[in-house]
């Protein structure tokens, strides 16, 4: 075995475990953050119904042309102010945090503060 594969067990071990305990309603939503190594994703999604609400990415036509490089916490930063600002127009105020196995750190944190600060609860 690699330690490319016990990166991705390990990964998906933590995600299955932060998953059981991690269920967005109508009234308190799920914050998902998806990290791949050229982007970075924000989901906000109801597990009841199994609907996506909203959907941010440095893909998103709002930010497409802004960055410079989608890959670093700059533009996480970017995506959590525009994930936060549509969470607010949708009157969504409080959301539970899925960091989706990934060490809360670097794009992910940035990502989570500035949603904070721009409003959403969690």
């Amino acid at each position: 075995m690699s330690s490319a594969e016990d990166k991705k067990r390990n990964l998906a071990r933590r995600k299955k475990r932060i998953r059981k305990k991690v269920l967005g309603t109508a009234e308190r939503p799920r914050l998902s953050v998806y990290r791949s190594l050229n982007h970075i994703y924000a989901q906000i999604i109801d597990d009841t119904q199994a609907r996506t609400i909203i959907g941010v990415s440095t893909l998103s036509k709002e930010l497409k042309g802004k960055l410079k490089n989608s890959d670093t916490t700059e533009a996480a930063k970017q995506v959590g102010a525009l994930v936060a600002q549509k969470a607010q127009e949708m009157n969504i105020h409080q959301v539970i945090f899925d960091r989706n196995g990934c060490l809360y750190h670097g794009r992910i944190k940035a990502l989570a503060e500035t949603a904070r600060e721009k409003g959403l609860k969690f």
